[in-house]
C-alpha cells in the first residue's frame, strides 16, 4: 500500500512503535519511529536495528515519563549515534506525568539537539478522547 501510494504521487508517512522491521519500507516513505523508554514498560519491544535503516528525513521520537527516561534517551541518542541517521529527534513529556517545564529545562541544560513537542491533542480534546 505504501509503495502504491508513493507511485501515485502521495507523500506517505509511517508512524511506528519500532517493534517491527522497517528495512523493507519504501525509501520514499517518511518514517517517524517511537523508541519506547523504560517507564513505558514497553522498552523490550524496541527493535534497535531499525535505527540503522532510517534516513535523514525520518524522525525518532521519545515520550519521556520521568528524569530516568530522559537520561536513558539522552544516552541512547549518543550511544547509537542516532544523529548520524536522522536530522530530527523529538521528545515529549507524558501527559500529566511529567510537566513540560521540567523536560524543557533538562533539554536546555544539556544543550541537547532535539525538538520538544507536547501531546497537543490532549490539550485540545479531553485526554481520553481517541481517534483525534
Amino acid at each position: 500500500l505504501m509503495r502504491e501510494l508513493c507511485d501515485q504521487g502521495y507523500e506517505v508517512m509511517l508512524e511506528t512503535g519500532g517493534s517491527l522491521p522497517v528495512d523493507k519500507v519504501d525509501k520514499r516513505v517518511r518514517i517517524i519511529m517511537d523508541i519506547k523508554t523504560p517507564s513505558s514498560r514497553m522498552e523490550k519491544k524496541n527493535l534497535y536495528d531499525n535505527i540503522r535503516h532510517l534516513k535523514k528525513t525520518d524522525e525518532v521520537k521519545f515520550v519521556i515519563g520521568n528524569r530516568e527516561d530522559y537520561l536513558w534517551a539522552r544516552d541512547l541518542i549518543e550511544r547509537m549515534n542516532i544523529r548520524n541517521y536522522v536530522d530530527t529527534i523529538l521528545m515529549s513529556p507524558v501527559f500529566e506525568e511529567l510537566d513540560n517545564l521540567s523536560l524543557a529545562s533538562w533539554i536546555l541544560e544539556d544543550r541537547l539537539d532535539v525538538r520538544m513537542q507536547i501531546q497537543m491533542h490532549k490539550y485540545i480534546w479531553h485526554p481520553e478522547t481517541r481517534g483525534v
